[in-house]
Order: structure tokens, then sequence, then C-alpha cells
């Protein structure tokens, strides 16, 4: 259930787990990102109430959405996943192998291992694993996003919330809030 990439933001023992699936070429998920998610972050992943998963689900099985799901994983081979992450999100959909190497410098990392890893394919498998998670979940476009406990598998009296789409703040804040009750009980 929570396999897939182990990147995430917030304290991992946080009551509530959100996972995204997500595609960084897709401006529904750039919308998330730039409006719904510095929200979500202040009131619940920095408060330790949530913790925050990606997870990529490139639309195309080759190219930009692969590609940067590529140089974000490898950045996070050296520990700079997330600034990767959100520096190809601001990018706003504009990616190419300049823009990586150009973040790749900017952020510090080796620029010859990401050149490498980037090469390797080493992450394609666990990639395109990813999207078949997502669509597992019933979910065939992007982004899309799942709700549960953290500590405890969905159930059918205490089921997950499938978030399909990038709704506005107030809609995960209730069902956020809604899990954050039951796990107080």
């Amino acid at each position: 259930m929570l396999s897939g990439q182990t990147t995430g933001r917030g304290q991992a023992n946080a009551p509530v787990t959100l996972i995204e699936y997500s595609d960084f070429t897709c401006g529904y998920c750039l919308k998330f990102f730039k409006e719904t998610w510095p929200r979500i972050q202040a009131r619940y992943v920095d408060t330790g109430k949530v913790r925050f998963l990606y997870r990529d689900y490139p639309r195309a099985d080759q190219g930009p959405g692969v590609d940067a799901a590529t140089a974000a994983r490898c950045a996070g081979a050296q520990g700079k996943y997330w600034p990767m992450h959100d520096r190809l999100f601001a990018e706003g959909g504009r990616l190419g192998k300049d823009v990586y190497l150009k973040h790749a410098t900017a952020i510090g990392l080796d620029r010859t291992m990401f050149e490498q890893c980037a090469k390797d394919g080493r992450y394609t498998t666990s990639i395109f694993e990813d999207r078949q998670e997502a669509n597992q979940w019933g979910f065939h476009g992007t982004p899309g996003f799942v709700l549960v406990r953290t500590n405890s598998d969905p159930t059918d009296k205490e089921p997950a919330v499938a978030i399909p789409g990038a709704f506005p703040f107030e809609m995960f804040a209730e069902e956020i809030d809604r899990l954050l009750k039951k796990s107080q009980q």
C-alpha cells in the first residue's frame, strides 16, 4: 500500500498519509502544487498531522514526464529529491535536459553522477510501478490522491479516500480533518 517511492514530506508517524500520483508535465498537477499544496503543507504537514508521499504517474510511456520523474529520482539518489521536485514543477511544464542539468547544478548535485543516473534507466521500472499502483486505485489521469490513516490498512469499515483530481484545498481539508478525528478516537 505505501510501497513504491518512499521519499516523503512530514513526519513518518503522522496520523494521516496523503499520496499524490502526478506528472511534472500536467497542468492540473501544477495547479495543485501552486495553489493547494502550500496550504496543505502549512496546515497539516508542517504541524505533524499529515505525511505526504509523491508517486510518479507519467501520462506517456516516454518523453518529458518520464525524463522529469527520472531527474527527480536521480536527485533523490544524492539526497536532493524535494529541491528537484519543487524546481521541476516551478518550470510550469517547460522541461528538458538543459533544465534538469541547470537545476542539478543549482541544488549542488554531482553532475557526473546525475547524468549517469539519468542515462542508465535505473528508475524506469519503479516509475511505471507507481503508475500501475495509481491505476489500481482507479486513476487513469493526473493528479490523483489517496488519503489513508498511516498506521492501518484501509478496510471496508474505513476505506481509503480517493480524490481524482486537483480539487480545492477545502475538500482536502474536510477529508483530512475527518481522518484525523477518527485517528483520535
